[in-house]
């Protein structure tokens, strides 16, 4: 017969095991972040836009902690290494998002890498573009379960199973499974939605981190009709209140894109309603923490709550996001939070969430957000956040600026330029950027373009920088291998040119390969096929019919570190693979 006394104990026993359950809740959220891709701060309704549909990520926002002030860098490459990193861009190896500067160096230590201290289980889905081949892959940098595209966006040049598809690259695509390709049914955004739903749901007893990561709605700008059909009728130039923000003018072509874009941002806002929807239902909710954001700017001209500047700039337009953070296990209360904070900011605040250690031995640049969260001043109120974008390297002082406090340093002019030719705004007062106001401020502009030198300098020597993370070639990880356009380095700009001089940085491992050389358009009969590693060279002549491939068979490379150098000569012609295809034989 059971005594009161047993009763009273094991009432103790399972208000300590609650206790238990809940101190370990809160030890180890889960932890997932939605980001998009060239989704600007005025595609959403909850900030003032009139037409887009975004009931669900509204309703986010009103749940969750605001940062209204929140920076990432002007493209989408750099801010994904910032994110993943806690660190600049420049210093992860990450310097473009093709041109060979979308590789992050494999010893830069990620998110996921660093929640695994914690044993959480990771997974990626949709957009990685931080390395397409081995050692930069998502499986090499920490993730269990990857369902990605390759390179900058479906139907770019990087992708080779979407290129092809040219205006349907968005539907029923080849995406990589855990590094094989696959074939899936549908649109992508739903795709990578049911992938990471089914990846929550398998991992729902454990800790996991999930990066749900949207190409939409970059370009191409492919949707499924009955969500162009929301927008086809409206004019995306009208309906905004008349409060003195300035509005861009929109050419025809702008207005079509804008229907088009705010059609994909709603296919995501239903997708992101069944994510909320899901966690609800496995009743993990409380105990995940959330975040949405968007990579950078638009890259078509439309609303942008008055911001000057889009995708690729380094003003307000181009740099300035939503960011919302929900955890109501810790954090009960919504709020708006105006402290400027940043993308390197994230690494470091799921590091103190998820009491997990701070990766060592790297400068981390970002800050935990923690103490904001708890309604607390911080010290690094007034730090510095540096912003730059050229193509290929950061050019000094083309299209760079400093942010400090409430005032912002831009720089758009020549190297060995006087201070009167650069742009100071102070944001407080001008949130618009629309009067410099440097001449009357040279003291503030001098410090300020100190700063930005210091840090420039800093950065443009950062070893990862300096010395381009490589491909590995013949590496039992990847066997074969296929280097893609984006990872190609050269002239600037180089795409889908044919006639076009580039390389891939590789280091090769000794041994036999069988090479094949894809091209984009035929290429005709009687020309020779060259391959260049450093010193050695193998060449053939392709006694084919005009082919669109040419094998080379059998090919003996030794061991080096070098530019990988491939083309064909036809006439005075010399054209560039679009892949090129190495299986190692032994």
């Amino acid at each position: 017969m059971r005594t009161k006394n047993h009763y009273i104990f094991t009432t103790i026993l399972a208000i300590f095991m609650v206790q238990m359950v809940f101190s370990q809740t809160k030890k180890h959220p889960n932890v997932i972040i939605i980001i998009t891709d060239d989704q600007g701060y005025g595609d959403l309704g909850v900030t003032g836009n009139p037409h887009v549909k975004t009931p669900a990520i509204d309703k986010l926002a009103k749940e969750s902690n605001r940062f209204n002030n929140f920076y990432v860098s002007p493209v989408c490459a750099p801010t994904r290494s910032s994110l993943m990193t806690g660190r600049y861009s420049l210093r992860t190896g990450i310097r473009d998002t093709y041109n060979g500067g979308a590789t992050m160096a494999s010893n830069e230590v990620t998110i996921a890498e660093m929640l695994k201290q914690a044993n959480y289980k990771t997974g990626i889905f949709g957009k990685w573009h931080l390395g397409d081949n081995y050692p930069s892959r998502p499986s090499d940098q920490g993730f269990d379960e990857s369902v990605i595209h390759l390179s900058g966006g479906m139907g770019q040049v990087g992708d080779i199973t979407t290129y092809f598809k040219g205006d349907r690259s968005y539907f029923d695509p080849v995406l990589w499974h855990n590094n094989e390709q696959q074939s899936y049914e549908g649109y992508c955004s739903d795709i990578f939605t049911t992938e990471a739903l089914s990846f929550i749901q398998k991992n729902q007893e454990s800790p996991f981190f999930c990066y749900l990561s949207f190409n939409a709605p970059h370009t191409p700008l492919q949707v499924p009709e009955k969500y162009y059909n929301l927008y086809k009728d409206i004019d995306p130039s009208t309906g905004f209140k008349n409060d003195g923000r300035p509005f861009p003018e929109m050419s025809e072509k702008d207005k079509e894109d804008a229907r088009k874009v705010y059609a994909m941002v709603s296919n995501i806002d239903d997708n992101v309603d069944r994510l909320l929807k899901k966690l609800e239902d496995l009743k993990i909710a409380d105990n995940t923490l959330l975040i949405f954001m968007t990579d950078n700017g638009p890259q078509q001209t439309r609303y942008v709550a008055g911001m000057r500047g889009r995708k690729g700039n380094v003003y307000e337009g181009g740099v300035r996001v939503p960011f919302y953070l929900r955890y109501p296990a810790l954090f009960k209360k919504n709020r708006d939070i105006e402290t400027t904070t940043a993308h390197i900011d994230i690494l470091p605040t799921l590091a103190e969430a998820c009491q997990v250690p701070l990766p060592k031995d790297k400068k981390i640049d970002g800050n935990s957000l923690i103490p904001l969260l708890k309604g607390r001043d911080v010290e690094w109120n007034n730090r510095p956040l540096f912003f730059y974008w050229s193509r290929k390297y950061p050019e000094l002082y083309n299209n760079m600026s400093l942010l400090k406090e409430n005032y912002k340093l831009v720089a758009k002019t020549d190297y060995d330029a006087s201070l009167e030719s650069f742009e100071l705004f102070k944001l407080e007062e001008d949130p618009y950027e629309e009067k410099n106001i440097l001449l009357e401020n040279k003291d503030i502009a001098k410090n300020l373009k100190k700063i930005l030198d210091d840090t420039y300098n800093e950065l443009i020597r950062s070893e990862n920088l300096v010395n381009q993370p490589l491909i590995e070639v013949g590496s039992p990880f990847e066997n074969p291998i296929i280097l893609n356009r984006n990872d190609a380095s050269g002239e600037r700009g180089i795409w889908a040119q044919e006639e076009i001089h580039g390389f891939w940085k590789v280091n090769v491992q000794q041994g036999y390969y069988d090479i094949k050389f894809k091209f984009i358009k035929p290429v005709k009969a009687n020309g020779r096929m060259y391959l260049e590693t450093n010193s050695i060279v193998n060449q053939m002549k392709n006694e084919k019919e005009a082919t669109d491939t040419i094998v080379m068979k059998n090919v003996f490379i030794p061991k080096m570190s070098c530019d990988l150098i491939s083309f064909y000569q036809e006439g005075s012609k010399s054209i560039m693979p679009f892949w090129v295809e190495m299986k190692k034989l032994d």
